[in-house]
């Protein structure tokens, strides 16, 4: 059994982990750009494409889930770590689809223009502000859990490293190549 995950599910880990980044300074710095202008617009149209690639990428890290197996940690944590990363991590994926998907729903719902990638997506012929008020409000609810989130799972694998000193780390890190 490999003492790494595979690469593919490393790069995955790796560039989600940069989009949901773009994604949030995307909007925590919106507010530099002067609403109507076309830095404001930029910012909007990369948080709302950074967050759909997001979606997209954590659906397909799901099915990377189930098609390789787990490496295994070496020396083996105690139980309640295993359990507590297992809660952790499912905590991470239902977040990080759930709030694309309730982004994707608000802007179908408001019937208002909106774009990804620079491409006009549809927007619903019966729009229902309210509920896409709604929407938005969960979505901005939860955003904050995100944060929490990603600092326990990046202070749990160092102190895996350097505390606990075994190769939970190790395993989602890229290979170096021999030089």
């Amino acid at each position: 059994m490999s003492t790494k995950y595979a690469p593919a599910q490393i790069l995955l880990h790796w560039l989600t982990f940069i989009l949901i980044v773009l994604a949030y300074c995307t909007m925590e710095f919106r507010g530099l750009a002067p609403r109507g202008s076309w830095q404001r617009l930029f910012m909007v149209v990369t948080h709302f494409s950074a967050g759909s690639c997001v979606l997209l990428l954590m659906l397909s890290r799901l099915v990377m889930r189930f098609r390789h197996r787990t490496p295994a940690i070496v020396p083996k944590p105690a139980h309640w770590q295993t359990g507590l990363a297992h809660l952790t991590h499912l905590a991470i994926y239902l977040l990080f689809i759930t709030l694309p998907v309730l982004g994707i729903l608000s802007r179908f719902w408001l019937g208002r223009d909106w774009w990804l990638f620079g491409i006009s997506m549809p927007v619903s012929a019966a729009p229902d502000p309210d509920l896409a008020d709604t929407l938005i409000k969960w979505h901005e609810t939860l955003v904050p859990l995100g944060y929490w989130l990603i600092g326990l799972h990046a202070l749990a694998a160092l102190a895996h490293h350097y505390l606990f000193k075994d190769n939970t780390l190790l395993r989602m890190m890229p290979s170096r190549k021999p030089r």
